[in-house]
């Protein structure tokens, strides 16, 4: 009878040791805050050993895979003007939007993803959008040649800092939802289909591309036009897009609501124009999206995007116009 005693005392205690040690593998906010945090920090002073990093830890950038050591761990210098932090503790994903001040003296437009596994980085994407980065190519008029880019104003017109008050808030799924509207609503080439508050904006590195006078003699009951202004609903913002895909929903910051959606847009078969990986920040309020924020790059045809899971390499290349 002891013994059988003695040995339930043992199972008890270890089981007593075992799952507080389960439990603290998770990250709550103030725990990714603190990761994300660390890691940026460890960024700008280029010290991978600054951070715990997991064996596998994997890092790409704009696509490319990095190393520990390479790549923006050299050429990051400071947090720019604009610093925004998401957190999802349902993923174990951590995020940051804003500009990075860099050593060649301007700022990138960034997003970074990162991923956190026993509290420790196990994996970091980064989207960087630089002054003079390729643009579409051929017809895409003023981002023909360079991409869109403009901290300064984006550090004027920054996303609002907000915690959603819990009666207005909505579901995860719905979150998702709403965000993935404004993706049917492009690949459909129909404002209708988003869901969106009339008149809101879109920043795409940092240049507004809504709040543009309305095209004249457009219909009635046509989508995206608010106050005699274009807004994110436009569809003649939608023209060069064929479909988005490798749709991606990583991050959902429910308190903030705000959803990070990463995936490429793609162009008809035959045209000229390089396809666009983008991550975009949807700033949701009232079940509705309010505005969206980017930060995105135009890869070359040959180059691996989006490289990771569930689609890792190339989304499929389409051949060169004849």
């Amino acid at each position: 009878m002891l013994l059988m005693m003695r040995n339930s005392l043992l199972i008890a205690l270890a089981a007593a040791v075992c799952i507080p040690a389960v439990f603290a593998a998770d990250c709550d906010r103030t725990c990714l805050k603190g990761v994300l945090d660390q890691y940026l920090n460890a960024v700008i002073q280029h010290n991978p050993s600054g951070v715990a990093l997991t064996p596998g830890y994997r890092q790409t950038e704009n696509a490319v895979i990095r190393r520990p050591g390479q790549g923006i761990w050299q050429t990051a210098k400071a947090l720019g003007k604009v610093q925004r932090r998401y957190f999802d503790p349902a993923t174990q994903n951590a995020g940051y939007f804003g500009t990075l001040e860099e050593t060649s003296g301007n700022a990138a437009v960034v997003t970074l993803r990162l991923k956190v596994t026993d509290r420790k980085v196990a994996e970091a994407e980064w989207y960087l959008a630089r002054k003079g980065d390729p643009g579409i190519g051929t017809g895409a008029g003023a981002q023909a040649n360079n991409s869109f880019w403009d901290a300064e104003y984006l550090a004027g017109h920054p996303p609002a800092e907000r915690v959603a008050p819990k009666a207005e808030r909505v579901s995860r799924e719905d979150l998702i939802a709403i965000t993935n509207s404004y993706f049917d609503s492009l690949s459909a080439h129909d404002g209708h289909v988003m869901i969106a508050h009339p008149g809101c904006v879109r920043l795409e590195n940092g240049v507004l591309t809504t709040q543009r006078d309305a095209p004249a003699n457009l219909p009635a009951n046509a989508a995206g036009v608010f106050n005699g202004k274009t807004d994110c609903m436009n569809e003649g913002a939608m023209t060069n897009i064929y479909a988005v895909v490798a749709r991606r929903f990583p991050l959902v910051d429910e308190e903030a609501g705000t959803v990070l959606g990463l995936g490429v847009f793609l162009r008809k078969p035959g045209v000229a124009m390089r396809r666009n990986q983008f991550s975009e920040w949807f700033f949701i309020d009232q079940g509705k999206l309010r505005a969206i924020y980017s930060s995105m790059f135009y890869p070359d045809q040959d180059a691996l995007v989006p490289n990771w899971p569930p689609y890792n390499g190339n989304w499929p290349v389409l051949p060169p116009p004849r």
